[in-house]
């Protein structure tokens, strides 16, 4: 019997290795690799965060490394392409110095703990930021002209680079063009073409809205004036197609489809968390004196905490009738306040003074729904004490433990706007990127450039998910694989399947064929994530 299936396996092992055999001998060879019409000799890079490779929340060496255009420029070398330098920084720690101090807001990259995205330093407290943007900034000219933070009109503009306009209020220059600047008067736009290249990359806009959102529509980041966003585009797009210089551009993502704003949810509040679940029953003994009030005005503003599901957070909504006053007078109308602010242990004297307080807090008030969005950061302080209105409360004569009740913030200390984007700031996004998008569509058709819509593209992360190889990524916080932990820029995978998103456009409108000789790159070999110990 052994013999027989020793048989049987060598003949299957025949029969499998002949049908190999045939299909091989049919399979084409792929066709040599062509850069069509375009010319990669001098690729320059324009743009902002997404082109200078920006992630974690900081931009770090290795995750240059794995740019865009970095990957952009090594398959253009392939093929023509010549050197493609970058402003590298000293570490991988991220963050910047100046003059050897830490510049504020530039701190560390992001590493996960296994329960969220926290600094570098908390889990590896010797890294130590050697970048500085006064001691030690590398020498041009630079290929890659990515500049976080920049706004389309960033790029226009003179003295961007200038150190002294760190110090201006408001600040005139950008501290990482400040470190790749030619000369303290240049504008990013005059170093890119003092190069002559012959084909460029431009991905700028995006923080034309994105300043806004990032603020949750506070106002302290106004989205840009339509008209100075068409001159700064198009005045970009003229200059630098120059003598018919080709090249590529791309529009502006959905920014409220990022998981800086899909990662935290509304009603986070779990009556199981021990520091929520007992308060639930005082609580909703509070708000019942006021949503009389509330029902009578809108009953949208109710607020009720459930003692057996999860809660959305309570938010000032700014878009609502501000009805403090309403709130004020009712209560110290009614003749049953006094006995309601005596279970709390107050007089009937503090009546007036609690009733100024719960009219200012809860004017604009109410409960979070599925179509607001709160950013990242909140994650950190939901169910906090606010230490600031702890003090203000104090300071008006509640005792310390009532001061401290009032002060929890998204439960009795209403979520401020820059923590939210309620559904009016969101179509205040949708508008103004649907309207840049127009016109970088228009110049890219005008000027008869490569489009990508990545708009598109991060729309599909968020909605299905993008194949590509074995990998299906998606717009998932730490698990999806093509977004950082700062929920807004790529990892170096998401870069990547950028790159090959570009490669595809140049493909369609230059006639190389990156895609069909098998020249895109494998998103396997680019990293999601990378260590605390790496410095």
């Amino acid at each position: 019997m052994k013999t027989k299936y020793i048989w049987l396996l060598a003949g299957l092992i025949s029969f499998t290795a002949c049908e190999s055999d045939d299909d091989s001998s049919f399979s084409e060879p792929l066709p040599a690799l062509t850069a069509g019409s375009a010319n990669f000799s001098n690729y320059v890079s324009l743009g902002n965060s997404l082109t200078a490779g920006f992630s974690d929340g900081a931009l770090y060496k290795i995750a240059q490394e794995h740019s865009t255009p970095q990957i952009l420029a090594n398959q253009f070398a392939l093929v023509g392409g010549g050197d493609f330098t970058q402003p590298l920084t000293n570490d991988n720690v991220g963050g910047l110095l100046a003059g050897g101090n830490p510049l504020p807001g530039f701190g560390p990259r992001l590493v996960f703990d296994g329960s969220g995205p926290v600094p570098l330093t908390n889990l590896n407290p010797g890294a130590t930021i050697t970048t500085d943007i006064v001691l030690n900034n590398p020498a041009g000219p630079f290929n890659n002209m990515g500049v976080p933070g920049a706004k389309s009109y960033h790029l226009l503009a003179p003295n961007y680079g200038d150190l002294n306009g760190l110090f201006a209020s408001p600040p005139t220059a950008n501290p990482y063009f400040v470190r790749m600047a030619s000369a303290s008067t240049t504008s990013v736009i005059a170093d890119a073409m003092a190069q002559a290249p012959t084909f460029f990359s431009l991905w700028i806009g995006n923080n034309d809205v994105l300043g806004y959102a990032l603020s949750g529509g506070d106002g302290t980041d106004p989205i840009t004036n339509q008209a100075t966003f068409d001159f700064a585009y198009t005045t970009l797009i003229s200059t630098l197609t120059t003598g018919e210089t080709k090249g590529v551009v791309a529009n502006i993502p959905d920014v409220t489809s990022i998981p800086h704003f899909t990662t935290v949810p509304y009603n986070p509040l779990s009556p199981t968390n021990p520091d929520f679940g007992p308060q639930i029953p005082t609580l909703n003994m509070v708000f019942g004196a006021l949503n009389p009030i509330f029902n009578a005005v809108d009953p949208d503003r109710v607020i009720v905490f459930s003692e057996t599901e999860a809660s959305a957070v309570v938010i000032k909504d700014e878009s609502l009738v501000d009805i403090s006053g309403i709130i004020i007078q009712q209560l110290n109308n009614s003749p049953t306040f006094p006995a309601f602010i005596a279970q709390f242990g107050l007089p009937p004297s503090a009546a007036p003074t609690v009733a100024n307080l719960l009219g200012n807090a809860y004017g604009q008030s109410r409960q979070a729904t599925p179509q607001d969005l709160l950013v990242l950061p909140s994650s950190r302080v939901i169910g906090k004490l606010n230490t600031a209105s702890f003090a203000a409360l104090m300071q008006q004569g509640l005792p310390q433990a009532l001061a401290a009740q009032f002060s929890v913030e998204g439960v009795t200390l209403p979520l401020e706007d820059k923590w939210v984007l309620i559904p009016t700031e969101q179509a205040e996004i949708a508008s103004a990127t649907a309207s840049f998008n127009a016109t970088i569509q228009s110049s890219a058709s005008g000027s008869n450039l490569a489009f990508v819509d990545a708009n598109a593209l991060l729309n599909q992360l968020a909605q299905s998910g993008v194949s590509s190889g074995d990998y299906i990524l998606t717009s998932d916080l730490v698990t999806g694989g093509a977004f950082s932990l700062d929920g807004v820029h790529p990892t170096s995978r998401g870069y990547a399947l950028i790159a090959n998103e570009f490669m595809k456009s140049i493909d369609a409108k230059y006639n190389s064929n990156f895609e069909a000789s098998g020249n895109l790159v494998n998103i396997a070999d680019y990293n999601t994530n990378y260590s605390a110990g790496l410095q």
